[in-house]
C-alpha cells in the first residue's frame, strides 16, 4: 500500500482527511500515543486501539539499545514484535540528542551517545537512524535532527538548524537507497528546526521542502518556550509547507495546545501527557482536569464521566479510583491512563467532525466552555 495523504475538508487553515500507510489508514488531524519501548506504559494494545487511535509512536534511541533493531527485525519487525497490526511512527533519536545532553557528543557526522542503560558507547548517524527505523519496519520514519531547548542564542539555534538540514539530506539519500523501503510505501519526514526564530524556521522549511519529503514535522517546540510562542512558529512555518503533505508537530501537547495547532493547519501530534498524568493520577475531561489524588474524591460515588465512550471513567466511581491513586496500586495507573487516551482520541474525533462541518471554532469554544466551567460539585448531577 502506497504512503498518500488525502485533505477531505479544510475550515479555515484546519484540515481534516486520512494517510494511507502499509499497515493502514490514520485519520487527521491524529493524536499518537507513545508507546517509546514498544509498548504503552500501562495501558493494553487493545485498549489503545478501543479508544480510537489508528497510529502510534515508538522510539529509535531506546528501541536500538534494548532489544535492538536487528533483534526485532528477525522477529518480523515491531509491528509482529509488539503485536500492533497498525500505523506506527518512529521518531529519529534526535530528541534525546537534548535530553541526554549529559551522556553524548554530537559532530557534523552524527551523535555518539553513552547509553544510559550500561554505559556503552553508541553511535547515531543520520544512515544508521534510517536503517533502524526500517529494521523496525516503521510506517513513517523521520529524519535525524538535533532538538535543542529554549531559550538559546540565535548562534547557537541557526548552528543546530543547519546540521539538521545537512542530516536531512543524509537521511533522504540513505532512505531512498533502502529499496525495501520504497518497494511498500513507508515513508520519510523532514523536520523543521529554528528554535523560536521565525527567520531561522523559515529557511529550515524553504531548504526540507527543496530537498522533498512526503512530510514535514515542526521540531523543537514544547521544550521550554511559552505556548503563544509555540503557535507563533506554527504561523511562520506552515504556510511555507506544501499543503499537500501532511504536517506534524512533535511532541505536542495539552488538549488545548491540540486545538490551537489544529487551527493553525497542523495534522498530527505526538505527547506522552496523557500515560504520564495518569501516572499521576491527573485525567483529562470534558469538564477540564481532575487530579484523583484530592482528598475532596475520597467519598465521592460518581464516574469520572457518565457519557464517557471510555469504561475506566464510566464504570469506575470517583472515590475507588482515589483510593487506588493513594495506594499506589498498578490498576489505577492504568485506568487512568486509559481515561486520558480515550479523551484524546475523543477530542480529535470531534475536531474531525467540526472540521468537516465548518465549524471547529464553535466546536472549540464549547470545548473550552467545558473546562472552564469545571468539574461539577458531588450533590450535582453530571
Amino acid at each position: 500500500m502506497t504512503f498518500a495523504f488525502r485533505i477531505a475538508a479544510t475550515d479555515g487553515a484546519a484540515r481534516s482527511g486520512e494517510l494511507t500507510t502499509p499497515h493502514g489508514v490514520v485519520r487527521t488531524p491524529a493524536f499518537m500515543p507513545v508507546g517509546t519501548q514498544g509498548a504503552m506504559k500501562g495501558v493494553h494494545w487493545r485498549d489503545v486501539k478501543a479508544s480510537g487511535a489508528d497510529i502510534v509512536l515508538g522510539n529509535t534511541y531506546h528501541l536500538m539499545l534494548r532489544p535492538g533493531a536487528e533483534r526485532i527485525a528477525g522477529l518480523g519487525g515491531l509491528h509482529k514484535f509488539a503485536n500492533w497490526p497498525y500505523p506506527i511512527l518512529t521518531d529519529s533519536g534526535g530528541f534525546q540528542v537534548m535530553s541526554l545532553s549529559e551522556l553524548r557528543k554530537i559532530d557534523h557526522n552524527g551523535v555518539t551517545f553513552r547509553s544510559h542503560l550500561d554505559g556503552a558507547m553508541v553511535a547515531l548517524t543520520p544512515e544508521r537512524a534510517i536503517e533502524i527505523q526500517n529494521l523496525l519496519g516503521a510506517d513513517i520514519a523521520m529524519q535525524l535532527d538535533e532538538c535543542i531547548r529554549l531559550p538559546q542564542e540565535r548562534t547557537e539555534l541557526e548552528r543546530a538548524m543547519r546540521l539538521s538540514l545537512t542530516w536531512a539530506e543524509r537521511c533522504k539519500r540513505a532512505f531512498e537507497t533502502d529499496a525495501e523501503a520504497g518497494s511498500v510505501g513507508r515513508a520519510l519526514f523532514g523536520i523543521v528546526q529554528g528554535g523560536d526564530d521565525r527567520e531561522l524556521r523559515a529557511a529550515s522549511a524553504r531548504a526540507l521542502v527543496d530537498i522533498g519529503f512526503a512530510g514535514y514535522a515542526i521540531g523543537g517546540l514544547a521544550v521550554g518556550e511559552p505556548q503563544h510562542v509555540m503557535l507563533a512558529m506554527i504561523e511562520a512555518v506552515a504556510p511555507l509547507l506544501p499543503a499537500e503533505r501532511p504536517r506534524y508537530l512533535m511532541g505536542v501537547g495539552t488538549p488545548d495546545d491540540l486545538l490551537a495547532a489544529v487551527a493553525r493547519g497542523i495534522d498530527m501530534f505526538d505527547c506522552v501527557l496523557p500515560t504520564r498524568n495518569g501516572r499521576h493520577g491527573l485525567v483529562y475531561t470534558r469538564f477540564g482536569t481532575i487530579n484523583l489524588r484530592n482528598a475532596r474524591h475520597a467519598d465521592d460515588p460518581r464516574p469520572l464521566d457518565a457519557e464517557s465512550h471510555c469504561p475506566a471513567a464510566r464504570d469506575y466511581a470517583r472515590a475507588y479510583l482515589h483510593h487506588l491513586v493513594k495506594a499506589n496500586e498498578i490498576l489505577g495507573a492504568m485506568l487512568l491512563s486509559e481515561v486520558n487516551l480515550y479523551y484524546y482520541q475523543g477530542l480529535m474525533a470531534g475536531v474531525r467532525a467540526a472540521v468537516a462541518a465548518g465549524a471547529l471554532a464553535e466546536f472549540s469554544a464549547a470545548t473550552k466552555e467545558g473546562w472552564e466551567r469545571g468539574d461539577l460539585p458531588i450533590h450535582r448531577h453530571i
